[in-house]
């Protein structure tokens, strides 16, 4: 089926923006890794695996609608010194991608292309998902302080 170029267009932005978290939330979940920090490895793995799919997905709408999916280009990835730095980084990645594909939903309601729209609108739920754990994140170590927030991300003994 002949999709709108300008939604094409938009899932490529989408879809570069999916790979760049894939490589952001990987590169973090080696770095919490080497610091024994267990489960924000795992957090920051399984985000990444979300992603993975949500790239996918994209590109499986792109082919439907008979564009190319272009995977060569990655926007600049926010590589934090520290687990805080990371935390927000993801938070302001993740923020700017909830905006990105509610502008993406909108104008595929101008094209009449509900079908990209839902899948769009279902992607968008897990992103949102995604703010709200790196907001609990943020939460917990404002609350508790770095040091104990990181003391509880080891593994149990």
């Amino acid at each position: 089926m002949k999709g709108d170029q300008r939604v094409i267009d938009k899932l490529n932005y989408l879809l570069e923006g999916e790979l760049t978290a894939i490589n952001q939330y990987m590169m973090h979940s080696e770095m919490t890794e080497d610091w024994g920090y267990s489960k924000l490895h795992h957090n920051f793995k399984n985000r990444a695996i979300t992603e993975m799919h949500h790239a996918e997905h994209l590109m499986e709408r792109i082919l439907f609608l008979e564009g190319k999916p272009i995977v060569s280009n990655l926007s600049k990835m926010n590589i934090g010194a520290s687990v805080k730095e990371q935390v927000d980084n993801d938070h302001d990645l993740e923020v700017a991608t909830v905006r990105d594909y509610n502008e993406a939903i909108v104008l595929c309601a101008e094209c009449l292309d509900y079908g990209t729209r839902t899948l769009l609108t279902d992607i968008l739920k897990d992103e949102e998902a995604h703010v709200d754990e790196l907001e609990e994140l943020q939460d917990q170590m404002e609350q508790m302080g770095v040091e104990i927030f990181l003391s509880t991300q080891k593994p149990e003994a």
